[in-house]
């Protein structure tokens, strides 16, 4: 029996996101309606088009013979299958066509409509009316066209329908990572509850081996947390108090328990999946141009199916209406520009699903398109370049151990809120030392710390803290040249009114940061860095990384007038950064680029999220973008190839010299041909593997 607060917990539960069983049995309802349609029509088309033309087969020619009441009969009844099959398998097509025409458009749906139908009431008429025709060659019937396009056409339909399907893999692999319970305690007992159950503020258990139900920051315990399948990244994370942890992810050796901070449709995972699915339904700007001229092109193709229609009439041969209405359907159905109007989607909805497997979250069509043109990125150094937390990096002892000094300057700095003071108290932590007491501690500004440890005066500041209270360090200045030279922060150390060294701490180079740069800078692309530290930092961590142009001491509002300045220059400028003062630079970026572990307001200002943190997602990105825009260009290239070789022969203009003349059957199968040629060219990109960086 629930308990009241059980009762609760239901009650209030977040609306569950669409697990990927409802999005798959969406794509495959639509797949197996489309495929009734299609066995429907074809298993009329088979006989319609054996009847079509009885004379070709002897035995049956001989049983229906030209002009007799016994084929009329027979196509009577061709003609009734023939509209059965228009008004089921073909229904989509005269919706559609009625729909745009109500909105005074013309699109696929049109042309497919047109020329079905014109067949079908040619047919008819021919049969209800023969004498309305001059000559009884022209009383012919083109069943067959109708049954046999229609089939064809929703064939092909069919086989988008299931590519669309596959492109979108990668919506339902990020859907289906999603645990489906989750172990939370209440009420001092563990209970296993649906993921829909959880809520904020929750206490949730996770055992070796269990996914994570939803994010939330780790309270009791410690693991190593696999977030390969969010941010690409292979290697585990170690997790523990205070750490963070994503729904989806995977629990590896530890266990710990955690209070859950975002549930339902506010997870990582969930945001990921929105953002997933807003990039594919939005367009790219070449598919807008693409849009323009399928406006026209419709139309005109229409005019061009008349105008064939009328040369054939007026100059073709006997039978001349005959000729002339296969030209006009033939037209009608070749042009369908199915081809064209998947060229785009297909490929933008594979490829923004092969970065969101990678880690890479793209906005919108726009963002990838523009993304694949770069040719100049600016880095913010801190965060991005580097890990954005000062870490201890040298120590150079003077008259006293190493461990000593570094004692004595972590107990001084323990009591300082300076940020470089935490550095090297963890320095002293990861060696395991024991810290004094501390007395008289004074902190003087803009010069360094003092304070009494263990009966002595100890010092550690700058030079100007040295000179002040007459501490000779002339012995060191070499080496603190040495050090600020390799962009990191020197302090002078003295103990008992002498010397004892130097401690160096430093905003640390991320491990993958320099392969990443020469990455970039391998497939042509400036890279810049920018940051508000001095000249002399900023050039250091320049060398060290590989970056040839340095912007240094830009203050956070001055970021933006930085990228416009490399954007005067003719450049497509991509920037990337994770504070909350690179926003204005990403917004002014032509891409703008989010370090995922950076600050909401950066994420939501860039068009491009990388969920790992790592600048090699930027490579990624850049790479994913390139491959799919070219694959965008290969099936814009073959549909109109197909559409520009097509029309001409569709109007005949092979006829008059090898007396070739293209059949609305063999329109249909070409037509459906280009579509499939682009759909199996669109799915290449999901063999699409970034190279190692």
């Amino acid at each position: 029996m629930s308990t009241a607060s059980e009762s609760m917990v239901w009650a209030g539960a977040t609306e569950r996101p669409a697990t990927a069983d409802a999005e798959l049995g969406d794509s495959q309802r639509e797949y197996r309606a489309l495929m009734r349609k299609w066995w429907f029509a074809a298993a009329i088309g088979v006989p319609t088009m054996i009847l079509s033309y009885p004379w070709i087969f002897p035995v049956l020619g001989d049983w229906l013979p030209r002009g007799s009441d016994r084929l009329r009969a027979v196509w009577v009844v061709m003609g009734l299958a023939a509209l059965a099959v228009l008004a089921y398998s073909g229904s989509q097509f005269f919706t559609g066509a009625w729909r745009a025409l109500r909105h005074r458009q013309a699109n696929m749906h049109t042309l497919i409509a047109i020329g079905t139908g014109v067949a079908w009431l040619y047919s008819t008429i021919a049969l209800a009316a023969p004498s309305l025709f001059p000559d009884e060659d022209l009383a012919e019937v083109y069943y067959d066209v109708s049954v046999v396009v229609t089939a064809l056409v929703v064939l092909g339909l069919a086989l988008e329908v299931k590519a669309r399907g596959r492109s979108s893999e990668a919506i339902r692999k990020l859907i289906g990572l999603q645990a489906k319970t989750a172990r939370v305690v209440r009420d001092d007992r563990e209970l296993d509850v649906p993921i829909e159950a959880v809520v904020a503020g929750d206490l949730v258990v996770v055992r070796p081996g269990e996914k994570i139900p939803v994010d939330g920051e780790v309270v009791e315990g410690a693991s190593a947390v696999d977030e390969s399948m969010i941010t690409g990244e292979s290697i585990p994370v170690a997790k523990g108090p205070g750490d963070e942890v994503i729904g989806a992810t995977l629990n590896t050796t530890g266990a710990f328990r955690f209070r859950a901070t975002r549930v339902g449709s506010d997870t990582a995972l969930a945001q990921i999946v929105r953002l997933v699915e807003d990039a594919q339904a939005s367009k790219v700007p070449i598919q807008r141009i693409v849009d323009v001229v399928s406006g026209y092109f419709t139309p005109a193709v229409m005019i061009m199916a008349i105008g064939g229609f009328v040369l054939w009439y007026d100059f073709g041969p006997a039978p001349a209406l005959a000729y002339a209405v296969i030209v006009g359907v033939t037209t009608l159905i070749i042009a369908c520009p199915c081809a064209l109007g998947m060229a785009t989607p297909m490929s933008l909805t594979t490829g923004v699903g092969k970065g969101a497997e990678n880690g890479i979250l793209i906005r919108s069509g726009d963002a990838l398109q523009v993304t694949s043109k770069l040719d100049s990125v600016i880095l913010d150094k801190t965060g991005t370049i580097t890990w954005g937390k000062p870490t201890l990096t040298d120590l150079v002892a003077a008259g006293l151990p190493e461990d000593d000094l570094l004692r004595l300057a972590a107990a001084v700095e323990k009591a300082s809120e300076h940020p470089l003071a935490a550095a090297i108290v963890a320095g002293a932590e990861e060696r395991d030392l024991q810290l004094p007491s501390v007395d008289e501690f004074e902190a003087v500004p803009g010069h360094g710390v003092r304070a009494r440890v263990e009966g002595r005066d100890v010092l550690l500041g700058n030079r100007r803290l040295m000179e002040r209270e007459g501490v000779d360090v002339a012995a060191l200045a070499a080496d603190w040249e040495r050090l600020a030279d390799e962009g990191k922060t020197p302090m002078y150390a003295a103990v008992g009114g002498r010397a004892a060294g130097l401690v160096a701490v430093a905003d640390t180079v991320k491990d993958d940061s320099i392969a990443a740069i020469r990455a970039l800078k391998n497939v042509g692309i400036e890279v810049a860095m920018l940051t508000g530290d001095n000249w002399r930092t900023a050039e250091a961590i320049a060398r060290q990384v590989g970056v040839d142009r340095v912007l240094a001491e830009v203050l956070p509002e001055d970021k933006a007038a930085e990228v416009k300045k490399l954007q005067l220059e003719g450049k497509r400028v991509g920037m990337v950064g994770d504070g909350i003062n690179d926003a204005p630079a990403l917004t002014q970026a032509d891409v703008g680029f989010a370090i995922g572990t950076g600050t909401d307001v950066a994420i939501e200002a860039a068009d491009v999220t990388l969920i790992s943190g790592s600048l090699r997602g930027v490579v990624t990105a850049i790479a994913v973008s390139k491959a799919t825009m070219r694959n965008v260009r290969q099936n814009l290239t073959g549909a109109f190839a197909y559409n520009s070789l097509g029309l001409p022969i569709a109007l005949g203009v092979l006829y008059p010299f090898v007396g070739v003349l293209l059949s609305p059957l063999m329109a249909a199968a070409a037509m459906s041909f280009s579509s499939v040629t682009v759909i199996s060219n669109a799915n290449r990109l999901r063999r699409w593997r970034p190279k190692e960086v």
